[in-house]
């Protein structure tokens, strides 16, 4: 059996590369309030079905979709940056 789970996937009016997956365009009211204040304004991405084939650029799909299944949403923090990275200068 291949589960399939509609998403809708929202970036973060106050962090960068900072999004959140719902299982409901309207789902927000699942959301606990220090999460929705931290979050700050959603603005909607994208809506996109998930299944265990498909690739996600960070977030193990497996995951995202037993958080769906489980409390109604995923949260995706942005990435790690050294600062020795952003500015070139790791000492590679």
């Amino acid at each position: 059996m291949n589960e399939r789970i509609d998403c809708w996937i929202f970036r973060s009016g106050r962090h960068r590369e900072m999004y959140l997956y719902l299982d409901r365009e309207d789902g927000f009211d699942r959301l606990p309030e220090a999460l929705r204040e931290h979050f700050g304004p959603p603005t909607l991405v994208m809506q996109l079905p998930l299944d265990r084939n498909r690739r996600l650029a960070r977030e193990d799909v497996a995951q995202v979709m037993a958080n769906l299944r489980d409390q109604g949403y995923h949260l995706q923090l942005p990435p790690e940056i050294r600062p020795g990275l952003r500015d070139g200068a790791d000492g590679l």
